[in-house]
């Protein structure tokens, strides 16, 4: 059978005052038709898992659109509608179609639509044949809506958090996929929600309170009928009424088992709630570990993490750093800082040269004031380079990106933010991870799974920002309370 295959993904933050445009998504990519595999055949990504398994089972694959706005502010209305209609538009041009897989995040919005991912299935599902069916995986940061349980639509969530089961979660929505063109079953999913927010500090399913619902949720799948169970820790940083915990489990045929499972994981999770509380560590004392101790210390920037959706311009690190005195001492400081600005200005100025600069808050001007500089201008490059692990084999595209030295601190300042997931973001601009003392990482998480082999200790800093690690100081708004951790419940 003819099965199109499509991935528009974007994590969004509503707590960020910048939105997100087409160009953020064409600084990463936006690949059309058979130029998808061409360019990430080899990425152990969502789609890549899909195509493999459909060409294992003799489907066809037909590729349509595969895109991704890392994470940052909404989409704007027209980005928005831009991205979807082209989708649309080489769906209609790809004859007639069996069956759809989507590769989506779960937690993309738009500053008109708080559930992006329920538009995109309500516009496809309003131009294909009823009773097509449609596989989705989803990031399990996802935000679920009892929205998105759409007739003939079933889910698969990552399992894993650091996030380094893309490509399997692919090849689990395309066994499911499979399985159904073939008649041997009938997906139907169970929706349980719980008034909880976890931190993504605590969130990891390889070690703490979470690998409890990992294993029930494995466990749950083992005899059979449910065909895929899984949990949504939220990305915690949307202001939106309905926001919180959720469990999807897919059970063939069985809607009522589907509710049950699901029910008996969010339960579960909630019962460990308190467990799940993070534990962070104040950014001068992070500091201080960091230069006195022996070997390599990796230090989360929780507040500033662009795989959560902040600009990665927060100058807060810099500015206590140099407070510290840290550009004076004996050991190396490894941080990044997304300023175009300044990027462009060292290009100017080239290699070796002398700079005074403003750094920081280029696009975050309300969160603090940009710090200024003694720079010297040590590497210039076009900031692309191939992620190693987690989305093992994509590019990622940092933009123009100049390595300044102040003193012993070495500062990445590229032109994108990106995900701060990879290694790749220091050793591609020729900065060793065996030479510094301490090195900085805009993330709460995931910074671990490709980090840690380089690091002596791991500390998660509590920095200022638009992810804030510790959800009780976050400033909702709109979200209904009571709801834990900001209530006592």
């Amino acid at each position: 059978m003819r099965v199109a295959i499509a991935q528009i993904i974007q994590e969004s933050n509503t707590f960020v005052p910048f939105h997100t445009t087409h160009e953020h998504f064409a600084a990463q990519y936006i690949r059309t038709g058979t130029a998808i595999f061409g360019a990430l055949g080899n990425a152990r990504i969502e789609i890549t898992g899909m195509r493999d398994i459909l060409e294992s089972a003799g489907h066809e694959v037909v590729p349509l659109l595969a895109t991704h706005g890392s994470c940052g502010g909404p989409l704007t209305r027209a980005c928005f509608n831009g991205l979807l209609d082209h989708f649309l538009v080489q769906l209609r041009a790809a004859g007639a179609i069996d069956a759809v897989l989507l590769a989506l995040h779960g937690a993309m919005t738009c500053e008109d639509e708080n559930d992006c991912e329920s538009e995109i299935l309500e516009r496809l599902r309003a131009v294909l044949p009823d009773g097509t069916p449609i596989g989705v995986s989803l990031d399990l940061h996802g935000h679920i809506t009892p929205r998105m349980l759409q007739p003939d639509v079933f889910f698969v969530g990552y399992c894993a958090y650091p996030h380094t089961d893309m490509y399997e979660t692919g090849e689990r929505t395309a066994r499911i996929l499979a399985d159904r063109l073939a008649g041997t079953c009938q997906p139907v999913m169970g929706l349980a929600k719980r008034n909880m927010i976890i931190s993504p500090v605590n969130g990891r399913t390889t070690e703490g309170p979470m690998t409890a619902v990992v294993a029930e949720a494995r466990r749950l799948e083992l005899d059979g009928e449910v065909l895929a169970a899984s949990y949504f820790m939220v990305q915690p940083w949307l202001d939106f009424e309905d926001l919180g915990f959720a469990s999807l489990v897919c059970v063939n045929g069985d809607a009522e088992a589907a509710q049950t499972a699901a029910e008996r994981l969010a339960e579960l999770t909630w019962n460990l709630r308190n467990d799940l509380l993070p534990s962070m560590t104040p950014l001068d004392d992070a500091i201080r570990i960091g230069l006195a101790g022996p070997g390599v210390t990796v230090v989360g920037d929780v507040g500033d993490a662009t795989s959560g959706g902040a600009g990665g311009d927060n100058a807060a690190v810099l500015r206590t750093l140099l407070k510290l005195q840290a550009d004076k001492a004996d050991q190396l400081t490894y941080l990044t800082l997304v300023d175009a600005p300044a990027a462009t200005r060292a290009v100017e100025v080239g290699i070796g040269a002398e700079i005074t600069l403003q750094l920081g808050h280029t696009l975050s001007t309300e969160d603090g004031n940009p710090v200024t500089i003694n720079a010297t201008v040590r590497a210039l490059t076009d900031g692309v380079f191939t992620m190693a692990a987690g989305l093992a084999g994509a590019e990622m595209n940092f933009g123009l990106t100049a390595v300044l030295a102040v003193g012993s601190l070495r500062i990445a300042v590229r032109s994108v933010s990106g995900l701060e997931w990879d290694t790749g973001q220091y050793t591609s601009v020729g900065l060793d991870l065996s030479k510094p003392a301490l090195v900085f990482v805009k993330s709460p998480s995931h910074f671990r799974a490709t980090f840690g082999p380089y690091a002596d200790r791991i500390l998660t800093a509590d920095t200022p920002g638009p992810t804030c690690g510790n959800i009780r100081n976050v400033t909702y708004k709109n979200l209904r309370r009571p709801i834990h951790p900001l209530d006592d419940i």
